[in-house]
């Protein structure tokens, strides 16, 4: 009788889903993530430019949560990073913080809401 480990089954099955192009992505960094959509029989890419406030997850369930301003009025995004709707993912800069979830942004207004600039 032959027995199967199912979490290897699954984390082989997983394996073959996962995006190999992405870079390393940080709380803090700014980032701009390239969206499929589709409109009727059309496909373009719509880009959503912001700071990673979190990241939850792991595998092929990773989740970046994306924050940007958009006229005084804050915007917030759950993006699941190894999805087909995703098309890139650029690192724009990177920033010192000293958390793991940035949530306390929500609350600042203007350039109080800045974060200090990391130079590798």
């Amino acid at each position: 009788m032959l027995k199967l480990d199912t979490q290897k089954t699954i984390t082989n099955l997983e394996s073959s889903f996962l995006k190999k192009n992405l870079p390393a992505l940080r709380i803090g960094d700014t980032v701009k993530v390239g969206v499929k959509i589709i409109e009727g029989n059309k496909e373009r890419v719509q880009f959503y430019e912001g700071i990673i406030i979190a990241q939850k997850n792991s595998s092929i369930n990773t989740t970046i949560t994306v924050r940007k301003v958009l006229q005084g009025i804050g915007i917030e995004r759950v993006f699941l990073i190894h999805s087909p709707k995703i098309d890139s993912v650029t690192v724009i800069r990177s920033s010192k913080v000293r958390r793991s979830k940035l949530y306390y942004l929500r609350d600042l207004k203007g350039k109080a809401s800045r974060l200090k600039q990391k130079f590798n």
